[in-house]
């Protein structure tokens, strides 16, 4: 898995941003990913790409009896420890691919934006599938494929600035996409929407929700956010597992 997090220009500039100051409440798709997760109380939770551990904290608060949350960066993980450390979450450097998914360990595992860093998603799925336990969930938000699918995965624009139109180009061919982000060159992998959906489905698992974040009424004020209603930039998805 790419890793840019313990890049230090990349890292101090991921940490100005709101979601990475102010946690979920910051995160415009939050409002939708939340009502996704099941009941948590006494239940068991694996974090695929935990980064600051926000998400790991929410599952402790909402009654999960126990966290772990997996990232390849070493960064991410003294954040997560010093802003939601608490006794009944495990952080763990590891990357998402090799974690090693011990069967029937997890009632729930959780991502959120990490896999689209991931080449070989199916592989993922499987794996994850044979962690879950009966009647598990899998939760994830991953960048959607047309932002992925995206050219240089920015605008077009006209000559004032002004965001013409979202340029795609190559949908049908998955693999690494290269693109500029926090002041770093960073590679991701695009996959199309009939790879994500068609790989859970595939590897065991029964779809319950795919939306696409669009962001709250609340945040429509705030630079760029207008825009965002012009292209989807993330998928949001909850799949159970058939055993």
């Amino acid at each position: 898995m790419n890793n840019k997090y313990d890049n230090e220009i990349f890292f101090e500039e991921y940490a100005k941003m709101p979601r990475s100051k102010e946690g979920l409440a910051a995160a415009g798709e939050w409002h939708q990913l939340r009502l996704l997760f099941p009941d948590l109380a006494g239940r068991s939770v694996l974090d695929l790409g935990c980064g600051y551990g926000w998400h790991c904290r929410f599952c402790v608060e909402k009654g999960a009896k126990e966290v772990l949350g997996v990232d390849i960066s070493r960064k991410m993980l003294e954040e997560a420890r010093q802003r939601n450390g608490e006794s009944r979450i495990e952080y763990r450097l590891c990357g998402i691919e090799e974690y090693e998914y011990p069967e029937n360990r997890w009632d729930c595992v959780i991502s959120n934006l990490a896999l689209h860093y991931i080449e070989n998603i199916e592989q993922i799925f499987l794996k994850v599938h044979r962690t879950l336990k009966r009647d598990g969930v899998f939760i994830f938000n991953i960048e959607h494929p047309v932002f992925t699918a995206g050219v240089g995965q920015d605008w077009i624009y006209d000559s004032d600035g002004k965001p013409l139109f979202w340029p795609i180009d190559n949908y049908f061919i998955p693999g690494e996409r290269k693109t500029h982000f926090l002041g770093c060159d960073v590679a991701k992998q695009h996959h199309t929407l009939t790879q994500i959906l068609m790989g859970l489905i595939n590897n065991g698992f029964e779809l319950q929700a795919v939306e696409e974040a669009r962001p709250p009424k609340e945040m429509m004020q705030l630079s760029g956010m207008k825009d965002e209603l012009r292209r989807p930039m993330m998928l949001l998805v909850k799949a159970a597992v058939k055993k």
